[in-house]
């Protein structure tokens, strides 16, 4: 069962911006040090993290909350798996959150999925909620 979607839209040009304003400050507010070696390494820095930003907000609306109600930026991180496919880990308040509206019986599953065509980042996210087998 579906337990929440969310998406979002982030303008990369804006991401840049930010980044050459605030750097590390914005960097270590926002991202995992994970997230922000992924971006660091990649040759659209910008716009790496424009698609991370855009799956922090996405998730966060897929949890039923928006950035709000205790949600750190930093409790919601995007990695990649050896495939390329993006995955979302949750930790603090939005795992608590993630945890009480999961179903007794079920474990839930974020999808997530990144695109960017420039100037826009896009992400979606869906929390999947799948009985435990017996």
């Amino acid at each position: 069962m579906i337990l929440g979607i969310g998406t979002d839209l982030a303008n990369i040009d804006r991401i840049a911006g930010t980044l050459e304003r605030f750097g590390d400050r914005f960097r270590n507010r926002v991202f995992t040090r994970t997230e922000q070696q992924k971006a660091e390494a990649r040759r659209d820095v910008a716009g790496t993290y424009a698609k991370r930003w855009a799956a922090k907000e996405a998730c966060s609306k897929a949890l039923g909350t928006g950035l709000r109600m205790g949600i750190s930026w930093r409790d919601m991180a995007v990695s990649n798996l050896r495939t390329g496919q993006p995955v979302m880990e949750v930790t603090g308040w939005a795992a608590e959150r993630l945890a009480s509206m999961t179903p007794e019986g079920h474990e839930a599953i974020i999808h997530v999925t990144l695109t960017d065509d420039h100037p826009w980042a896009q992400a979606f996210v869906v929390i999947e909620a799948r009985r435990i087998a017996d």
